[in-house]
């Protein structure tokens, strides 16, 4: 793609940085999740979230550069030292919370997708639709990998209450057994701003 136009959006530019960033904050996380499950399927499965976590980033960056959109510093530090310290913490408290809290960030992380396509399309941009889509459905499929491992966990209900992510709740509507295409899209999360 040839396109390079640079942008006046600054929510756009502002979401974009800092998707930048919380990726990298999320792949560290991974690292120390997967780190520390014991069952080989899961270490599988969330080695490859944390993959696809730094597929997101470059991806991210990739738009960004041609928009001329630098990387926050201090987005980068301050995610990066989030990432570490999230990482290392999944050693010590146990399976339940990670598992609820990645569910919880990547159910957010659907909509940073779809917003940003939204914002795209409001300045005339296009062109980024497909990747942006993609990577919004990646996030819904990663948080449905954690809902289904805590679906019957005696603490669910609790966290959810507290927290309002779970079983019943979400932070999206995208729903994949019905998923719209990328063309029809544009009307997900439409609740966030």
């Amino acid at each position: 793609m040839n396109e390079s136009v640079k942008i006046e959006h600054l929510k756009l530019v502002r979401l974009l940085q800092l998707a930048y960033s919380a990726e990298k904050a999320a792949a560290f996380a991974y690292i120390g999740h997967a780190g520390s499950v014991k069952n080989p399927d899961e270490k599988v499965a969330i080695k490859q979230i944390e993959m696809d976590e730094w597929q997101h980033r470059e991806t991210v960056l990739s738009i960004m550069k041609q928009h001329a959109i630098t990387p926050s510093r201090y987005y980068e530090i301050k995610y990066h030292i989030i990432g570490r310290v999230i990482s290392c913490s999944c050693y010590v408290i146990g399976w339940f919370m990670p598992y609820y809290f990645a569910g919880r960030l990547e159910s957010g992380n659907v909509c940073e997708y779809f917003i940003m396509m939204r914002y795209f399309n409001e300045i005339g941009i296009t062109a980024h639709d497909e990747l942006l889509y993609e990577m919004g459905m990646k996030e819904k499929e990663h948080e449905v990998y954690f809902q289904k491992g805590l679906q019957n966990n005696r603490l669910l209900p609790l966290f959810e209450r507290i927290f309002g992510w779970g079983n019943k709740s979400s932070f999206n509507d995208v729903d994949l057994a019905t998923k719209s295409p990328v063309e029809e899209s544009k009307g997900y999360c439409n609740h966030r701003k």
